[in-house]
């Protein structure tokens, strides 16, 4: 992924962490137009795992929007968390955010067996609905009751 600088962004500057784990060249090619958009957000370093790859992002905001973003077109779980880095001389707390992003490892069309009936999933995002293979009702489908 390319990186984009802004001119006030020094090169090891970031407020935090986007970090990408097990996604395919689909979502990588969807991050890089949604930071792309941004005037106000850069990609100042990245770094390579086995697994995927962690973006070091210019705004803590536009980091949580885009794991939403991620979430809601995607599917997946995102996790958030924050760590101290530093207090501003007035004494206020200053943090740098980290969000992981993980796709399900289910995607509209598969079938899976879900409480011993065969499902068609239709959407797999925020919310999982399925049509039932058996009855062809549209079937509305917890996480927890999807095959691990």
């Amino acid at each position: 992924m390319e990186q984009k600088k802004l001119k006030f962004a020094r090169p090891n500057y970031y407020q935090g962490v986007l970090q990408l784990r097990d996604v395919n060249e689909e979502i990588y090619e969807f991050v890089r137009i949604q930071i792309d958009r941004r005037e106000d957000a850069a990609v100042t370093k990245t770094v390579k795992y086995p697994n995927g790859l962690d973006l070091y992002i210019t705004s803590q905001k536009f980091i949580k929007i885009l794991g939403k973003k991620l979430k809601e077109s995607f599917g997946g779980e995102i996790k958030t968390s924050s760590k101290l880095h530093t207090r501003s001389k007035t004494g206020k707390d200053l943090f740098r955010v980290n969000v992981l992003y993980r796709p399900s490892r289910y995607k509209r069309g598969d079938i899976v067996n879900v409480r011993g009936d065969n499902v068609k999933l239709l959407q797999v995002g925020g919310r999982i609905f399925a049509l039932d293979l058996k009855t062809g009702k549209r079937i509305k489908i917890r996480r927890e009751d999807l095959p691990n």
